[in-house]
């Protein structure tokens, strides 16, 4: 990922008033394209212009070619109230991201997130690293908004759980049930993704729990009640897959090595 610096010149008097929501409404284009990352982005006002810090996929992904409509129309508004198009400057790479799948094409992907990361949810299944959402066609309404709201909502059911304090069992549900509403959104969202990009898409259910490592080496599937324990763990992580269900898991973390 890469450290980006914005900055938005004023061609004519504005107010500030006029040019903060005009920014933000550009932001939260860009970050609904999968463009930046994350939920905040510092914007600090200068003499005669102001300036946003973001994080980015890659080198290029502010590159006019990767805007989506939504994004093309933000920048009219930015015109509209006095403000030109950003330059962009790339102060360089953010240490504490993950790397952007460097593949062109790939044989599989998942969907995967937790509460420590800020990346694509979309995965390079042989890399497992991160693909940027701009790559692939919008999911619904010209961005990826709803792939962000789930995202979203993975990663606080995700805190909840790890926290342990309060809505731990409910948390736990929504991640791990094949059936739960968060886990019915993803899956829908995954089919929706394959289709667009004719790659199988796996949706990732986290597992935690059971009553033995015994009994967890042997359930099965829970869509449709097959044997879909893999001989050897891909990437460390994920010790079961089924290919009808799109389903990909882990070994309970209780008993997990």
């Amino acid at each position: 990922m890469w450290v980006c610096e914005l900055s938005f010149d004023c061609y004519q008097d504005i107010e500030l008033a006029d040019a903060e929501p005009a920014i933000r409404q550009y932001l939260d284009a860009l970050r609904y394209n999968g463009q930046i990352l994350g939920r905040e982005f510092p914007t600090a006002m200068h003499q005669g212009w102001l300036g946003s810090r973001v994080v980015c996929p890659e080198k290029d992904s502010l590159h006019p070619r990767n805007h989506s409509r939504q994004v093309t129309l933000a920048i009219e508004q930015l015109h509209k109230v006095g403000l030109t198009s950003p330059k962009v400057q790339v102060r360089g790479q953010d240490l504490n991201s993950d790397t952007t799948d460097p593949c062109d094409e790939r044989r599989w992907q998942l969907l995967y997130t937790s509460y420590l990361h800020t990346c694509s949810p979309l995965r390079c299944g042989d890399h497992f690293t991160p693909v940027p959402l701009y790559r692939i066609p919008p999911v619904a309404n010209g961005d990826f908004k709803q792939v962000l709201k789930w995202q979203e909502d993975w990663e606080a059911c995700d805190q909840l759980q790890m926290n342990g304090s309060i809505l731990e069992h409910g948390a736990v549900t929504e991640l791990s049930e094949h059936d739960s509403r968060l886990t019915r959104r993803g899956r829908d969202l995954a089919k929706r993704i394959e289709y667009l990009t004719k790659i199988p898409t796996f949706y990732y259910l986290y597992r935690v729990g059971g009553d033995s490592l015994e009994a967890e080496l042997n359930r099965p599937c829970p869509g449709c009640g097959e044997d879909w324990r893999l001989a050897e763990p891909v990437h460390d992580i994920f010790d079961f897959v089924c290919e009808p269900c799109r389903l990909i898991s882990n070994l309970s973390w209780d008993f997990k090595n």
